[in-house]
Order: C-alpha cells, then structure tokens, then sequence
C-alpha cells in the first residue's frame, strides 16, 4: 500500500507496513537531513503529513524556537543543556573556542548559537499525542555523534523537553 501527498510525493510502505521518507534540507549554510517514519501507515492520522509539512516548510522557525528552548535552561544548573555544555567545556578545553560561530562573552549561549542542526526527524504516528512528534538533533561537533542534544516537539511545533543522547 501507499500515501500520496502533494509534498512528500507517494510514500510506499516497507513488508511490515511502515513508512519511511527521507530528504536533505538546506537551512542557512548548511544541509539538514529531514526524516519522517511512522511504524505503520494506518497509524498516520490524514492531517499529519500536512503538519509534517508544515514544520519541514518553517524549519528556520523551528530551529529559532528550539535554541530560545534551550537558552531558556540555561537558569538551571542540573538541565540537560547546562551539563551539555559544560561537558563540551571539559572535552574540548580552549578548542571549544574554534568552534564557536559567533563570540559575545556569554560561552553558554555562544554554544548554543554554535550548534549544528543535524537532523529532524518526524514520528509520523505520534501526530496529536503527547509524545514527541518531531525530534531535532544539534551537535557542537558534527562528528561527535554521540554528543548531541535532542529537542523534542509536539505536533504544533511547541517544545516539549530538551534531553542529551546519553
């Protein structure tokens, strides 16, 4: 069986029903891979794709709101954001410096402007629930791929939770 949709084209399920759709998304000066999978395709609610859409349409939006989320945990000293970076301070020492895309004195906020946005991905299935429906991957290191810190939307584009990978 298959979905069509004006913009994901005609999404096909894989043997065991899922579906699977995956582009690369030009954000700024740099390439964003997008993916959009749900378990099974009866489990896509019909406006979910227009959602989908929507969010990959107003990525420069997404990521804005994203980084505002997590400059917003910079506060607390325990977030997931806060021990993100002062980890990054600890593995990288003075080279964090060289990565750093623009410098205003704050180092906290002036990682978070510098990380990458490596990946979206948008669980298809979770359209309307409390789960995340889109998850962002950012990275100081863009081959460090462990390191990352994962920020979790719902289907509005809202920010649910800001977590690292660990």
């Amino acid at each position: 069986m298959a979905i069509e949709h004006d913009f994901f084209g005609l999404l096909e399920s894989g043997p065991d029903g899922s579906i699977f759709w995956s582009e690369n998304v030009e954000l700024g000066d740099q390439s964003v891979t997008v993916d959009l999978t749900a378990p099974d395709q009866d489990d896509i609610a019909p406006t979910a794709l227009d959602v989908a859409a929507g969010l990959i349409s107003s990525l420069e939006e997404i990521d804005r709101s994203a980084r505002n989320a997590m400059v917003g945990e910079l506060d607390d000293r325990t977030s997931e954001v806060t021990e993100y970076i002062l980890q990054q301070q600890q593995e990288l020492g003075e080279e964090i410096d060289d990565m750093l895309v623009d410098v205003s004195g704050d180092l906290h906020v002036d990682v978070i402007r510098s990380l990458q946005l490596m990946s979206m991905t948008i669980l298809a299935d979770e359209h309307g629930s409390n789960d995340p429906f889109v998850v962002l991957e950012y990275a100081l290191d863009p081959d460090a791929t462990d390191d990352v810190l994962l920020v979790n939307l719902d289907s509005d584009g809202a920010v649910l939770s800001v977590t690292s990978a660990d």
